[in-house]
């Protein structure tokens, strides 16, 4: 029996599109026909898993997302089939999540539990629904959300009342208010403009008033073997003079002082001769007495030296008279400067 070149083909197409399929199941890790190990998983919200997508228990892939299909109509429940890669032990109290990812595929998650006892082919594992971290985030900030809109309603209201209350006056008040507050602005910056100037290295006040404290610094430095030994003279001069008798000293200070006291005591009171002499006036008159008959004594001979010492073989002069009172000093010089 002869066939035809039209059957021919269409032969080879029902063939290559039973290929096609077959190879896309099998890319999608999906075989024509059920054959493995399955366990199911019933959750109300895919959140975005597909087929293909892969299950993990910490953190190894052990299967992968065979089939989604619905428990009923409504579509309340969605049971998802896990082809199981591995001959795994999963224990019965283990518990399936789906975790989305915002940059990738969703993904399965299972939380092994602690069972002795473990799931056998076609059993259904527990499931938690796990919000995600975009669930998470969106739970979290939802109350935000809200509080900030109660708070911007509360301040639109307050904003309301105190645009009532302020009149024009007052608007003119905050406004001065606001004046003056710029002028305050404006001395604050003048100065920290001045204070920068005086902190500035080279030229500022602080500046030079470091830069003198330097160069005192660098002085000491420079004699500290000076100062160390000043110190030394002091801290030696300090224990010397600990190690003087003090109260002896005093003491015999204190009897000097007394034995003073008493020569002047006895002076003052006219007994012995410096007593009588700083005392007694008519010592004092006889003395000044004695003093004047001297000076005259004393100008006579220089006025008349040959009344006292007479040389003469012939015979001598008339004597003058004798002085009866010294003479001024002029007339002294110049009898003695004649001589």
């Amino acid at each position: 029996m002869k066939i035809n070149n039209e059957t021919k083909v269409g032969a080879l197409t029902a063939l290559a599109i039973t290929l096609l399929i077959l190879g896309f199941n099998f890319l999608k890790g999906k075989s024509l026909f059920k054959t493995g190990n399955f366990i199911y998983a019933k959750v109300k919200q895919t959140k975005g898993i597909m087929i293909s997508n892969p299950v993990y228990i910490n953190g190894l892939q052990i299967g992968s997302v065979y089939e989604l299909e619905e428990a009923n109509k409504n579509i309340d429940t969605i049971i998802i089939s896990i082809k199981l890669a591995k001959d795994v032990n999963i224990p019965v109290n283990s518990i399936a999540s789906i975790k989305d990812n915002p940059l990738g595929s969703a993904s399965m998650d299972i939380s092994r539990g602690d069972s002795r006892v473990y799931l056998k082919n076609h059993d259904t594992i527990p499931t938690l629904d796990n919000p995600g971290m975009i669930g998470t985030v969106t739970a979290k900030l939802t109350p935000v959300v809200d509080q900030v809109r109660l708070t911007l309603q509360t301040l639109d209201s307050v904003l309301r009342n105190v645009n009532g209350i302020f009149d024009p006056m007052t608007k003119n008040n905050m406004r001065d208010v606001a004046s003056n507050i710029n002028r305050v602005t404006a001395s604050l910056a003048i100065s920290s403009l001045a204070l920068q100037s005086m902190m500035n290295q080279q030229t500022g006040a602080l500046g030079k008033s470091m830069g003198n404290l330097n160069t005192f610094t660098s002085n000491l430095a420079g004699n500290n073997e000076k100062i160390n030994a000043t110190m030394a003279n002091l801290e030696k001069s300090t224990k010397n003079l600990s190690n003087v008798d003090i109260d002896g000293t005093i003491g015999q200070l204190r009897g000097t002082i007394e034995r003073l006291n008493t020569a002047v005591e006895k002076i003052d009171s006219k007994e012995g001769s410096m007593g009588r002499l700083l005392n007694d006036n008519q010592l004092y008159d006889n003395l000044a007495n004695t003093t004047r008959s001297l000076n005259i004594l004393m100008d006579d001979i220089r006025v008349n030296p040959k009344r006292y010492v007479s040389i003469s073989i012939f015979g001598g002069k008339g004597k003058k008279e004798y002085l009866t009172s010294p003479l001024p000093i002029k007339d002294t010089i110049a009898a003695v400067t004649m001589k």
